[in-house]
């Protein structure tokens, strides 16, 4: 907490407050990491629901919410979306108008039409309730549309079942139906695999920051040389194309599409037309971006983005080849809609500068007449944003494809982030009208109080709207999801216990003083793992954090790997939880980019670095006290088992704890590439933001020095750990 600050510690909330918070899913009070209750005040409630959109600033104005939410339910013909588990027969109910009868049919994926949609067995003991039909158990997976048509009956049929009320004109209604997979296979054969902030580990060959064709390189080379199964590596999302450039990828301005800084120039098809005045202008550029051996101890993206633009701005001038035009234009459409507004927004930004709120307010709806007319004076802009996607989505589907053909069981698995920034594409689009205002503008994601981050999170990210997420059928999610495995052999969805309950923090507020608001874990998840389905792919979820003990039963249950961190792996007595007891279905590692490198971790670097930055609540002697014992009992665990002989330095020991790691039965294997070199600087440090060069480190050995991608096969200490998980 901070601060100055109480948590309540009992609830102070009015019953008209509490009733409208649980109808739209607003969580009143949690179990806080301590084990202790923890609840909302009310100011923070009443924030919430404002961000939902929903006025309880008075008992009178809950009230007048509780039942329009209750008229809305009543009166609806049809539930706004169905998320159903394939060879299951599932429950709805049809709120058909008094005096009518019902026709319902399904219109399938595929084109064809059911008409099994049969009645419950109606009221009554045992019996459903009235308006209760079933959707057949046999559909197969995908998005199917359940029709409904109201019209008056015969006078003689006229009977009590309806709820709600209409005119002899009868009422029409449609929902979008999403069978999905009841249970996702996890990978068929066990494995390891690097993982890296791709931008950190650049080759000789790239322009200042890892690219696409640096991925495919170290997929390769780790899968042929050291028997890898897979790379994991940092999102891969938008950043806005104007400086300065945002230096997280957990905070893009889109997740639906890829950032253009990770595209390797040469590697178009058309850079080898460029004549040779524009290839030496390239050349500049390049050398002004820098490149992985110009010993800088920090990224600069600035230079990198700059750079790119302008050489990706000559090769998109030089014209394509027959086939390849017609690949273009083939991507233009199966991207539709979705491409556009984002490459509009990219024109307009450069125009208008980041902040699309800044803007005119006439830009402030991409549907407005006047979006229309610049798109149109920007036509040769919005064009270059869209072709630079296509080009990405080359080179992300050679990587994989590269992956696999040097005989990775996975591949790549890419990084979903948790959310976009407020002043983005995707911000601008699904905040709007037209976007059916999917994303919450009014409030930020992040995370209570934890034993990380004692002070909370804000994460400056508009969640999603989990109501009108639902009316809009979840189509932002699920083509977010598209888009994300369409090149992947897996997705760590990061944070995914976003998916049940996501800590909203109105604006102005704290990280502190937010709760928790629901999701329908359901569709959410039942909609990943259709996705995930449909593409091939596995599915990781970061769990890590406080969560509800049932969550992880239930994601294990559909198939979905959770997270399994070597310090956080404790039994019910807070002891190193021998390996041989950890979850089978999760991806195991000793560390992660949010924590400290293996190596400064066994040196205590990173109680030195939180006390200097003023990240403690306690004592630092009390905290360094308890990481010396927590590392004692994990090194008296390691020298038991025999890995570990006395007098050993720090590299046989982070050897050891991966040995450690290699012993539990998951079915993935993590290996931090920083810890394979040495590195002893976090990539991320939680809870601050310019007191540390956060994501602006690149790989470096345990002097300082930087590593590139050419150094790992000659680097003694990769060799040896790889060696030691090889040979597990």
């Amino acid at each position: 907490m901070l601060a100055g600050m109480e948590e309540p510690r009992v609830s102070q909330l009015s019953p008209e407050l509490v009733r409208l918070a649980s109808a739209f899913g607003v969580a009143t009070e949690y179990e806080g990491w301590r084990g202790e209750a923890v609840y909302a005040a009310p100011a923070t409630v009443i924030a919430v629901l404002g961000a939902l959109g929903v006025d309880a600033s008075t008992p009178e104005a809950a009230r007048a919410a509780l039942a329009a939410q209750d008229e809305a339910r009543r009166t609806r013909l049809l539930p706004p979306v169905l998320v159903l588990r394939a060879g299951r027969a599932a429950g709805f109910t049809v709120n058909v108008p008094v005096g009518h009868r019902v026709e319902l049919w399904i219109e399938l994926e595929d084109g064809g039409i059911r008409r099994d949609v049969g009645p419950g067995p109606g009221p009554g003991p045992g019996g459903d309730p009235i308006g209760a039909h079933r959707i057949p158990s046999d559909l197969p997976l995908g998005w199917h549309t359940l029709h409904a048509r109201c019209s008056p009956a015969p006078e003689e049929s006229l009977g009590s079942g309806g709820v709600a009320s209409a005119d002899g004109e009868g009422v029409y209604a449609s929902c979008a139906i999403a069978i999905t997979p009841a249970v996702l296979p996890v990978p068929a054969e066990r494995s390891w695999g690097y993982m890296v902030q791709l931008y950190s580990l650049p080759s000789r060959r790239s322009w200042g920051i890892g690219d696409l064709a640096d991925l495919a390189d170290l997929a390769t080379w780790s899968a042929r040389a050291q028997g890898a199964g897979f790379v994991l590596v940092n999102p891969l999302h938008a950043a806005s194309p104007v400086l300065p450039v945002e230096a997280s990828p957990y905070l893009p301005v889109s997740r639906r599409f890829p950032d253009p800084m990770y595209v390797r120039v040469e590697a178009v098809p058309e850079f080898a037309y460029l004549s040779p005045v524009e290839r030496a202008v390239a050349e500049e550029l390049r050398a002004s971006a820098g490149d992985g051996s110009d010993g800088a101890d920090r990224l600069d993206r600035d230079a990198v983005r700059t750079a790119k633009r302008a050489a990706l701005a000559l090769v998109h001038k030089v014209p394509r080849s027959l086939g390849r035009d017609a690949d273009y234009r083939a991507f233009i459409a199966r991207e539709g809609q979705w491409l556009t507004d984002f490459a509009t927004w990219c024109a307009l930004v450069e125009e208008y500068g980041p902040t699309w709120r800044d803007w005119p307010e006439e830009l402030h709806d991409p549907d407005s007449a006047e979006v229309a007319a610049a798109r149109e004076r920007l036509a040769g802009t919005v064009d270059f944003h869209r072709w630079t996607q296509w080009v990405l989505a080359d080179q992300l589907r050679a990587a994989q494809e590269a992956a696999t053909r040097a005989g990775m069981p996975v591949g790549v698995v890419h990084d979903l982030a948790v959310g976009v920034h407020p002043d983005g594409a995707d911000a601008w689009v699904l905040g709007s009208t037209r976007g059916g205002g999917v994303l919450a503008l009014g409030a930020t994601g992040g995370a209570p109080p934890d034993a990380m981050n004692q002070i909370g999170q804000d994460w400056n990210q508009p969640p999603w709207h989990p109501q009108r997420l639902a009316e809009a059928g979840y189509a932002p999610y699920r083509e977010l999801l598209r888009a994300v495995f369409r090149h992947a052999g897996a997705v760590r969805v990061d944070h995914v216990l976003g998916l049940f309950r996501f800590w909203w923090v109105p604006k102005g507020n704290s990280p502190a003083e937010g709760a928790y608001v629901r999701y329908d874990h359901e569709a959410m998840v039942g909609i990943l793992a259709l996705e995930a389905h449909r593409a091939g792919a596995v599915v990781i979820g970061e769990d890590l954090g406080t969560v509800e003990p049932w969550v992880r039963t239930y994601l294990a249950e559909r198939g979905i790997l959770g997270t399994s961190v070597l310090w956080f792996e404790r039994d019910d007595k807070g002891r190193p939880l021998p390996p041989e007891q950890w979850r089978a279905s999760s991806l195991a590692t000793v560390t992660t980019h949010d924590l400290p490198p293996t190596a400064a971790r066994l040196a205590g670097e990173h109680i030195d670095l939180w006390e200097r930055l003023h990240l403690l609540v306690r004592d630092v002697e009390v905290e360094r006290a308890e990481d010396l014992a927590d590392r004692e009992q994990w090194l008296e665990l390691l020298r038991r088992r025999g890995y570990l002989r006395p007098g050993a330095g720090e590299r046989e020991t982070v050897e050891a704890l991966h040995r450690l790691l290699a012993a539990a039965p998951c079915r993935l294997l993590g290996v931090w590439l920083p810890d394979g070199v040495g590195d002893r600087r976090p990539q991320n440090l939680p809870g601050t933001s310019t007191e540390y060069p956060n994501w602006l480190l690149p790989v470096a050995d345990g002097e300082g020095r930087r590593v590139c991608l050419e150094d790992l096969p000659v680097d003694p200490r990769a060799v040896s750990l790889a060696r030691a998980l090889r040979g597990r």
